[in-house]
């Protein structure tokens, strides 16, 4: 029983490293520019420097324009999905 248990442990315990590697990344961006020709976009990350990537074709670049801000999910150097930001709630009384 204890064996059992253990590998049991053991099974989760690497599953769930595995999960991690795979997990996309998702960022809070401002699109600088958009070319769908080339399925690549340039967006600068909330406090980072401008980054240009490929874009899953799945994604519409027709709706994404220059200056936007959005919501962007990265898995292994590609977009794979772009949406609007959510608004920030207002603080204070």
């Amino acid at each position: 029983m204890k064996k059992a248990a253990a590998v049991l442990a053991v099974v989760v315990f690497v599953v769930s490293l595995v999960s991690l590697v795979f997990a996309a990344d998702a960022k809070n961006a401002t699109i600088r520019s958009v070319d769908a020709k080339a399925g690549t976009i340039v967006f600068t990350a909330d406090g980072g420097k401008d980054e240009t990537m490929h874009v899953d074709k799945s994604v519409d670049l027709g709706k994404v324009k220059a200056g936007e801000k959005v919501m962007i999910t990265v898995e292994k150097d590609t977009v794979m999905s772009i949406k609007a930001a959510k608004a920030k709630a207002a603080v204070g009384c």
